[in-house]
C-alpha cells in the first residue's frame, strides 16, 4: 500500500478594519515606524479593559455565510494562555468553543474541502532578528489588530491541492472587502497539519508555521510528505512538533513541540460580555454579500462566451474584469439590430486584446481603470473598427 497524505490549514487573514480588534488605534500594514499604532489597551496596561470592534465581527459573519458556514447565534471571545515577547498581555484573546462560524465548505477544482471553524482573535506583534546580533526587537504596531482564523477539515491530500484552496479563499476575501490578503505583507499567513500513513488511521501530525506565500505553501507540503515517507520506511518515528520552512535550503526544520489544546488553559475572557445575533441581524450581512469568485466565473463563460483560461485572468483580477464589463456593455449598444452571434464575438476580440496588450504593456503590474487613459467607450468602439475590417 501506498502511503496517503491527510492535509488540513489553518489560516490566519488580517482584517481590513480601520481600528484594531480591541481599541483605537489605526490599522494600518503599511506603517513603517515600530511601536508608533499603539496605546495603553493594545500593549497591556494595567487597569485597561478591550472593547470589541463590531466591523471585524461582521467580517467574519461575512466571510462565513460566503463559505456556506453555520452562523452561531450566541458566541463569546475566551482568553488563550500562552508567553512570547511579542504578546503584550501574556494571554490572546481568542474564541474556542463557540466560534462565529462552523461547519461550512468550499468547493475547488470540483473538490469539496469542509471547514471546521471560523473565529475571531487578535494579532500578535512582530518579532525582529537581527542577521548576527545578540538581541532580538518586538514591534507592537501589529499586536491587536483583527485576526481571522480559519481551520479546514482534514480533506487535502496534496500540496497542489493546498495552494489552490488557499489562493481561492484569498480571491474570496477580496471579493467580500473583508481583507486585502496580501500574503507578501504577511496579512494572510498559511500554517499546515499534515500527517501519512498506510492505513485508515492517521499518522502523527506534524504542524508546519507561518507560510508566507502560496508557492511555499505547495513546496512545504511536498517536501514534508516526502520527508515523513523517508522516516517510516526506515523505522524511525514521526515526531508530533512544530516545524518552520527555510526559504533559501527549501526544507522544513524542527522548531518546538506541538501543544495541545489544553497547554493554553482557555477561559472564558471575563472583561468582554457573550454576544447574541438575532437572525435579522445575520441576514443582513447575508444581503450585502455580492457576486463570488465561482459565481462570475460561470457568468463570464455562459453570458460572454469566455474560455475558462481568459475567464480566470478577469477573476482573479477584479478591477480588471470591472473594465471588461464596462466595454461589453458598449459593445452590445454599439451593434445594433444584430444577432447574440456577432455581438459575443467582438466581445470575444475585446477579451483578447485586453488580456495580451493591456496587460502585456502593464507587465505584471496590477490593472487600475483610473490611470488607464483609454475609456471603455474608445476601447469598445475600437474594438468594432477592428472588428469591421477582420
Amino acid at each position: 500500500m501506498e502511503y496517503k497524505p491527510t492535509i488540513g490549514l489553518e489560516i490566519h487573514t488580517e482584517l481590513n478594519t480601520k481600528s484594531k480588534m480591541f481599541c483605537s488605534c489605526k490599522n494600518d500594514p503599511n506603517e513603517k515606524r515600530p511601536n508608533f499604532n499603539i496605546c495603553e489597551v493594545c500593549t497591556a496596561q494595567p487597569g485597561t479593559l478591550p472593547v470589541a470592534n463590531e466591523e471585524a465581527i461582521k467580517k467574519v459573519i461575512k466571510a462565513g455565510l460566503a463559505l456556506n458556514c453555520k452562523i452561531l447565534k450566541e458566541s463569546k471571545f475566551d482568553r488563550k494562555n500562552y508567553f512570547y515577547p511579542d504578546i503584550p498581555k501574556g494571554y490572546q484573546i481568542s474564541q474556542y468553543d463557540k466560534p462565529f462560524c462552523e461547519n461550512g465548505h468550499l468547493v475547488v477544482n470540483g473538490k469539496k474541502v469542509g471547514i471546521t471553524r471560523i473565529h475571531l482573535e487578535e494579532d500578535t506583534g512582530s518579532s525582529i532578528h537581527p542577521d548576527g546580533a545578540g538581541f532580538s526587537l518586538v514591534n507592537y504596531n501589529r499586536a491587536g489588530v483583527a485576526l481571522m482564523e480559519l481551520v479546514t477539515e482534514p480533506d487535502i491530500s496534496s500540496g497542489q491541492e493546498a495552494k489552490s484552496f488557499a489562493e481561492e479563499l484569498q480571491l474570496i476575501f477580496r471579493y467580500l472587502g473583508v481583507s486585502d490578503a496580501d500574503m507578501e505583507k504577511g496579512l494572510m499567513r498559511v500554517e499546515v497539519n499534515i500527517s501519512v500513513s498506510k492505513t485508515k488511521k492517521f499518522g502523527t501530525k506534524v504542524e508546519i508555521k507561518n507560510l508566507n506565500s502560496f508557492r511555499v505553501v505547495q513546496k512545504a507540503i511536498d517536501f514534508e510528505i516526502e520527508r515523513q515517507i523517508k522516516l517510516l520506511e526506515s523505522g524511525q518515528r514521526v515526531v508530533q512538533e512544530t516545524r518552520g520552512w527555510h526559504d533559501k535550503k527549501e526544507e522544513t526544520f524542527s522548531q518546538r513541540e506541538k501543544e495541545s489544546a489544553h497547554d493554553y488553559r482557555y477561559f472564558p475572557e471575563p472583561d468582554l460580555p457573550p454576544m447574541s445575533f438575532s437572525e435579522d441581524y445575520i441576514e443582513k450581512i447575508k444581503s450585502e454579500i455580492l457576486e463570488l469568485p465561482s459565481e462570475k466565473r460561470e457568468r463570464f463563460k455562459t453570458e460572454y462566451g469566455l474560455d475558462e483560461k481568459s475567464t480566470e485572468v478577469f477573476v482573479v483580477q477584479k478591477d480588471f474584469s470591472e473594465y471588461f464589463e464596462k466595454v461589453a456593455s458598449e459593445v452590445d449598444e454599439w451593434i445594433d439590430q444584430k444577432d447574440d452571434k456577432e455581438i459575443k464575438s467582438a466581445i470575444k476580440l475585446a477579451s483578447n486584446y485586453l488580456i495580451s496588450d493591456v496587460l502585456g504593456i502593464l507587465n505584471g503590474k496590477e490593472f487600475k481603470e483610473e490611470s488607464f487613459k483609454v475609456t471603455p467607450e474608445n476601447f469598445a468602439e475600437l474594438i468594432l473598427l477592428i472588428e469591421e475590417f477582420i
